[in-house]
């Protein structure tokens, strides 16, 4: 090539050699429309309608196409025999405390869920103040079966207000979108101090929770939670504080999400909360209600339909009532220490404050131990434990001499010792320093009553309580046990329509824009997994809580990857090593 230059002497023409370097345009990565693509995956989009096989294209963290994707990406993934959701919404968990101290929120991620709602049953940390600390913390042992050491050490107290929590989960991100719920009792604690769990509220002080729930909505609650359940007690048998509001109180709080014209009213109904009266609360808001929790009783085999029936009613009266189901078997890992499947009873209540030896003379008496035995024989609407022998099991021992206990039923380890099952199971702990796991399937055994439950039309599949209960049960997996056990293994529900349960329902209800589908435009939440082999896996016992402390583990099966955000979190091997915080706290719904 001749270039003109000019030099001392003036312009001058001169030969030089020039080198161009040229792209390689059949790399096509280099020019890539797309961060991702998807190919060749059985797609089931939410809606409920049949899979098809397709790819699915995600840009900037969003569903760019769905269909037939021709262009490239920066990454490529052959998905032949697999298939493609949205990632599992998860409307029913407990991680308020945890998430302070584990963005990741362990186990969920790797177990396919990619948006998390959390505040459930109104059992929040937020709002708090520094005084009430420890009391809130001593309510969640009791109530949530939480380890108060674990508590102490691990939440991180950078905040009192609920929109000064909303702002802590906002700076520290997560490795899953997080909505939250205004809980009840914290709204009662911080205007009520320690009347909260003891009294009605004044109408003064039902205007102060109003103007906090207020509060709150305007921050982006996702709606008001709260409790009537006579299982939920705080610290030494004393009522969760939402337990004591009366019915004007709730009038006032749920009528409220009206101002808001958005947000979910969610109740753990006790046997007294009537339906109808919720049916009221839904007229008053406007808003969808969330019942929980609906579990089948064989003892008392129709007063989940019953409820269900109310609940179809209300809806055909213009209402918008669900009804939280579980898709598990209730079934809880317990001592003694903390027999959390008993706490619920009438007759506990004079020992749930004891510690120590005068807890062992209690539960010694026979006088004790008959009142037990009385209440658990009377019929009942909704009670944890009713009498099911059968159902307990002793899982490990403390003393070696006890070792042919192990994996045996209460029932029949008792009548080989010609004794009364409650009085085998207490007399072994007290032999063992009330140190012996037991476990107990305590509700939701009937698969056929339950399956039953999960297609009702009005019925919500929920209730995984993950981040709660951790040394008692874990059933975070619920969703990969909804598409594995039942679609699969029984076929109880179309997969279609088990991944709509999961996704394009709960987004709907709960009002989560652009979620909950496998839609050009949404967020690229994503789900791949194997439909052949899908499943959770055995609990085991891990200790990755704060101070080494334990807790019960699932491990996915199937699962082949999950993103958040159009970030991929998890593969086949479980959690992604690292530290990533896809997740975004969602602060705006649908009205």
């Amino acid at each position: 090539m001749r270039l003109l230059t000019r030099g001392a002497q003036g312009w001058a023409a001169e030969d030089v050699q020039v080198k161009i370097e040229v792209p390689n345009y059949s790399d096509r990565a280099l020019f890539a429309m797309h961060d991702l693509v998807i190919r060749n995956a059985r797609l089931y989009d939410g809606s409920g309608r049949p899979a098809v096989t397709g790819d699915l294209a995600v840009k900037d963290g969003r569903i760019a196409a769905v269909g037939s994707v021709a262009d490239g990406a920066r990454e490529s993934v052959d998905a032949a025999g697999l298939a493609l959701m949205p990632g599992i919404i998860d409307n029913h968990t407990h991680y308020d405390a945890q998430i302070t101290w584990d963005s990741a929120l362990r186990p969920s991620p790797a177990l396919g869920v990619t948006t998390a709602i959390i505040g459930n049953c109104g059992f929040t940390i937020a709002p708090c103040r520094p005084a009430d600390r420890e009391l809130i913390m001593r309510n969640l042992t009791q109530v949530e079966g939480m380890s108060l050491d674990v508590l102490r050490q691990g939440i991180r107290w950078d905040f009192e207000s609920i929109p000064e929590y909303m702002a802590l989960l906002e700076r520290q991100g997560a490795a899953v979108n997080i909505a939250a719920f205004a809980g009840h009792s914290s709204l009662r604690t911080w205007v009520m101090g320690q009347d909260a769990p003891r009294r009605a509220a004044t109408p003064a002080e039902v205007q102060e929770m109003k103007r906090l729930l207020q509060e709150a909505m305007r921050a982006g609650a996702i709606g008001f939670a709260t409790s009537t359940s006579p299982a939920h007690n705080g610290e030494g048998g004393v009522p969760m504080p939402s337990r004591l509001a009366d019915d004007a109180e709730l009038r006032t709080l749920v009528g409220s999400l009206k101002e808001s014209g958005k947000g979910v009213f969610m109740l753990t109904k006790g046997g007294h909360t009537r339906i109808d009266f919720l049916e009221e609360l839904s007229a008053l808001s406007g808003r969808p209600v969330v019942i929980a929790a609906l579990l089948h009783n064989k003892t008392n085999p129709q007063a989940v339909f019953n409820d269900l029936e109310a609940i179809a009613a209300a809806n055909t009266r213009g209402r918008k009532l669900l009804g939280a189901v579980s898709c598990c078997p209730l079934t809880m890992d317990f001592t003694l220490h903390s027999p959390y499947p008993v706490e619920g009873l009438v007759s506990w209540k004079q020992v749930l404050g004891l510690k120590g030896e005068a807890f062992k003379a209690a539960i010694a008496q026979k006088e004790f131990r008959d009142a037990m035995r009385a209440e658990i024989a009377a019929p009942t609407v909704f009670r944890l434990f009713n009498g099911e022998w059968d159902q307990v099991q002793v899982v490990e021992v403390a003393d070696p001499g006890h070792a042919r206990y192990e994996q045996r039923s209460v029932a029949d380890l008792a009548r080989e010792a010609g004794v009364d099952p409650l009085d085998f199971m207490f007399d072994l702990a007290l032999a063992e320093n009330l140190d012996t796991v037991f476990t107990a399937t305590l509700l939701n055994s009937d698969e056929d009553a339950v399956g039953r439950m999960l297609n009702h039309p009005n019925s919500l599949v929920s209730l995984s309580d993950a981040g709660a209960h951790l040394t008692f049960f874990n059933d975070a997996a619920f969703g990969l046990h909804l598409m594995g056990h039942w679609s699969r293994d029984l076929g109880k529900m179309p997969l279609e329509e088990a991944v709509r349960r999961l996704t394009g329902q709960t987004a709907e209800v709960f009002g989560l824009k652009q979620r909950g589908l496998l839609k050009a435009g949404h967020a690229a939440d994503l789900l791949l997994f194997d439909p052949a082999t899908v499943g959770r896996g055995p609990k085991r016992r891990v200790n990755d809580l704060p101070g080494g402390a334990g807790r019960l583990h699932t491990d996915a099966v199937g699962v082949h990857g999950v993103w958040v955000n159009g970030v991929k979190v998890a593969d086949a091997g479980g959690m992604l090593p690292g530290d990533a915080r896809p997740g975004v706290l969602m602060r705006d719904f649908a009205a």
